[in-house]
C-alpha cells in the first residue's frame, strides 16, 4: 500500500511481505509514473509482481513493458476492443496472466438496473461478461476474482462461477476490515472455499500493514 511513484518505499515493503511469506505481490498504478517504476520494482523484487490498473490500457502496456508477471485489469473497463487487443497482444509475448477483478462494490450500472443490488449473480455475470472479452482474443491466460465486504455474497458468487469455468480463482473478502474482525471475516468465507475445493490464491484484505495479511 506504498505510493508506486516511491521506488524505495515500495521495494522495502515488497521485500517485508516477501520475507513474511507472501509468494507474490500487487503494486498499484494509477498513472504514469508509478507504471514506469514498474521496470525498477521488478529488478529489486524476490517474488513476482502484479500491476493493478484500472481504466487506462497505456498504463498496462507501460508494465508490461517493464517486466511485470501479471496484470490486475478488467477489460470491459479499458475501452474499446482495439485498447484490449493492444494489451493481450503485448501479454501473449510472455503469457502474462490477466486476473480479471470483479468487486460487489463496483459493477456495473447495467448489471445494477438489471439486478436492483450488488449479489452474487450480478458478480458472476460480470466475471463472465469479461473472461468472454479475452476469450474472443483467443487469450486465456486468465485468473478471476468476484470480492465483496459480505462474507455469504462472496462464498456463494465463487461457488457458482466455479461451476462455469475452469480458470484459476483468486479468493478474497474485500474492504474485510481490521485485524480482528477482517481475520475473522476472511478465515471464515476463505475457509469454506477451500474446505470445498475452490480456490488458487488468495489474500486477506485488512485495514493494516499488509504485511499483517500475510500473517
Amino acid at each position: 500500500n506504498t505510493d508506486t511513484r516511491d521506488v524505495a518505499a515500495t521495494t522495502s515493503q515488497i521485500a517485508e511481505l516477501a520475507e513474511a511469506g507472501a509468494d507474490l505481490v500487487r503494486v498499484s498504478c494509477p498513472d504514469k509514473e508509478s507504471a514506469l517504476n514498474v521496470e525498477q520494482l521488478v529488478k529489486r523484487s524476490p517474488v513476482p509482481l502484479i500491476a493493478d490498473i484500472h481504466f487506462d490500457h497505456k498504463l498496462a502496456l507501460i508494465a508490461l513493458d517493464g517486466g511485470i508477471d501479471c496484470l490486475r485489469i478488467n477489460p470491459g473497463n479499458i475501452g474499446s476492443r482495439k485498447r484490449v487487443a493492444e494489451v493481450v497482444q503485448a501479454a501473449s509475448a510472455r503469457k502474462v496472466p490477466i486476473r480479471i477483478g470483479v468487486n460487489a462494490g463496483s459493477l456495473d450500472k447495467d448489471l445494477l438496473a438489471k439486478y436492483g443490488e450488488p449479489c452474487a449473480d450480478a458478480m458472476v455475470e460480470s466475471g463472465l461478461e469479461h473472461i468472454r472479452i479475452l476469450e474472443d482474443l483467443n487469450y486465456q491466460e486468465i485468473k478471476i476474482s468476484l470480492k465483496a465486504s459480505s462474507v455469504a455474497m462472496t462464498v456463494e458468487a465463487y461457488r457458482k462461477l466455479s461451476k462455469l469455468v475452469d480458470y484459476p480463482l483468486h479468493l478474497g473478502i474485500t474492504e474485510a476490515g481490521g485485524m480482528l474482525p477482517g481475520s475473522v471475516k476472511s478465515a471464515i468465507g476463505l475457509g469454506l472455499l477451500l474446505s470445498e475445493g475452490i480456490g488458487d490464491t488468495l489474500r486477506v484484505s485488512l485495514s493494516a500493514n499488509p504485511v499483517e495479511e500475510v500473517r
